[in-house]
């Protein structure tokens, strides 16, 4: 098996074993779960498959099983289904277990200061393709969502976001060279901003916020839909 597949089974693993949690009972919630995770991860592999074919990140094949969807790795397409799974699992059990802890100011300031920041650097980079696209839509999606409908649930996926980073930054490390010879996956430098977090480009929080958000969204709205 693979090194990219080791990572997508792991990340899949763990919290679906523990999704039968008496508190959490988040094995119930496939209804919701499903369509916001392939909804969303549809537009991001169209996304991945366009920037591959440009040249703004590629795949190791050592570290690959050779199974490929158009020109992305089989691992690669899994990553934007496990990946989600996992950070949703993490959502419910904040919810589920920290159910007074909403810090509702924090998040109004982290929602503004995230935004105007996303724009700015957006802008000043628009030369390059990752940190555009990445920061632009990270920035619109929370702007749209959060200041259009301000939805009560958004403290607890930022305190949710905040924790995924520990497991997404460790994931993300693997995946670019924190502990192999060569990365699994390769950026153009000519299309990132520079500072990487370790071996991890900044863009890749951004990017995993623009992945999360929207998925978070499309499972709270059909959630609502299905009770009434």
């Amino acid at each position: 098996m693979s090194l990219y597949l080791w990572i997508n089974l792991l990340s899949f693993a763990g919290p679906f074993l523990l999704s039968f949690d008496k508190k959490v009972h988040f094995y119930t919630h496939w209804k919701t779960i499903l369509p916001g995770i392939l909804l969303v991860g549809a537009g991001f592999i169209a996304w991945d498959i366009y920037f591959t074919e440009n040249g703004i990140w590629g795949f190791n094949p050592d570290y690959l099983s050779g199974i490929h969807f158009i020109n992305l790795p089989l691992e690669e397409c899994l990553f934007f289904f496990t990946v989600p799974y996992a950070c949703l699992f993490i959502y419910e059990v904040v919810k589920a277990y920290f159910p007074k802890f909403r810090p509702v100011r924090f998040s109004y300031y982290f929602s503004l200061i995230f935004t105007l920041t996303a724009f700015f650097l957006a802008i000043y980079f628009h030369e390059n393709w990752y940190t555009f696209y990445a920061l632009l839509g990270a920035g619109l999606i929370n702007w749209i969502i959060y200041f259009g409908f301000t939805p009560s649930w958004y403290p607890y996926f930022i305190v949710a976001f905040f924790i995924t980073q520990v497991p997404f930054l460790i994931v993300n490390g693997v995946l670019t060279g924190a502990a192999t010879p060569e990365p699994v996956v390769w950026y153009s430098e000519e299309h990132i901003m520079g500072p990487r977090i370790y071996t991890i480009p900044v863009e890749d929080i951004f990017y995993n916020f623009f992945m999360l958000f929207p998925t978070v969204f499309l499972h709270e709205v059909l959630g609502k839909r299905l009770k009434k």
